[in-house]
């Protein structure tokens, strides 16, 4: 499959996916959506060695949400629109494979993160943005409601208030209001942010993998698990990195108070 609204690069051990179709300031359509589960599938596939993701956005935008001119509405039983078909037949499945990904992804926010954009951005482990960089909950100025996973999100992360703030008002949010906030990582200066995203991806590359992947299911377990069963789940986790050759090295080069070289198995 050609990719027209997506790149896909390998360096390093880094995988770098950019949303590229600037002219709609990477707006999704049906057909970048399935770019990306195909990236998705390359990224995966343990031949190309990807040990961190990167995901940015092309141009002066990183993803101004849906497509609204790419159709892909589907019709319900009673003949008329169903928005929520879309979402549970195409943007749902991503949103899953994106959140099971077993190497770290770092999202790089270069412009507006709005709609769904907005939900791709947050489910980075370390989101960074530019300072031009801002977030919006857009669904409201079409008579939609927040969806991407972000009803659950900005709850956790920013609390109910202001979660509702964001999506009942749709004001955009600067990047440093988004850090302050505690929503986001770092903000960086425009002509940095790839630069800083990209030094940051070859350190977790250098990492121990196992181990980022399992942190990943742990954290998303957490905020609906009960403390004792979550304690059980680090127990599992915990058997399963220390069963690693980067937990075996990670110790021996403690020991030997010299830095560990991790390889990801």
């Amino acid at each position: 499959m050609e990719m027209k609204t997506t790149t896909l690069e390998f360096s390093d051990a880094v995988a770098v996916l950019t949303l590229n179709d600037p002219g709609t300031l990477n707006a999704v359509s049906l057909d970048m959506l399935d770019e990306l589960n195909q990236a998705f599938e390359a990224i995966e596939d343990p031949a190309n060695g990807a040990r961190c993701l990167v995901l940015t956005g092309a141009g002066k935008g990183f993803c101004s949400g849906a497509n609204l001119a790419g159709g892909g509405v589907e019709t319900g039983e009673d003949g008329r629109p169903d928005f929520g078909a879309v979402l549970e037949n195409h943007y749902h499945p991503l949103l899953l494979r994106m959140r099971a990904l077993t190497i770290p992804l770092i999202t790089a926010v270069n412009g507006a993160a709005a709609g769904i954009g907005m939900s791709f951005a947050l489910m980075g482990d370390m989101i960074l943005a530019s300072q031009k960089g801002y977030f919006l909950q857009a669904f409201r100025r079409i008579g939609l409601v927040p969806d991407g996973g972000s009803t659950w999100l900005l709850p956790r992360l920013v609390g109910l208030a202001r979660a509702k703030e964001l999506s009942i008002m749709a004001e955009k949010l600067p990047a440093e209001k988004a850090l302050e906030w505690g929503l986001i990582n770092r903000v960086c200066e425009p002509e940095r942010l790839m630069v800083e995203a990209m030094a940051l991806a070859g350190d977790l590359a250098q990492g121990p993998t196992t181990a980022y992947g399992l942190m990943r299911q742990l954290f998303a377990a957490s905020p609906d698990t009960a403390y004792e069963e979550q304690l059980k789940l680090e127990r599992r986790a915990q058997k399963q990195a220390g069963h690693t050759e980067d937990c075996n090295e990670g110790i021996t080069a403690f020991l030997e108070r010299r830095p560990a070289k991790f390889t990801g198995r």
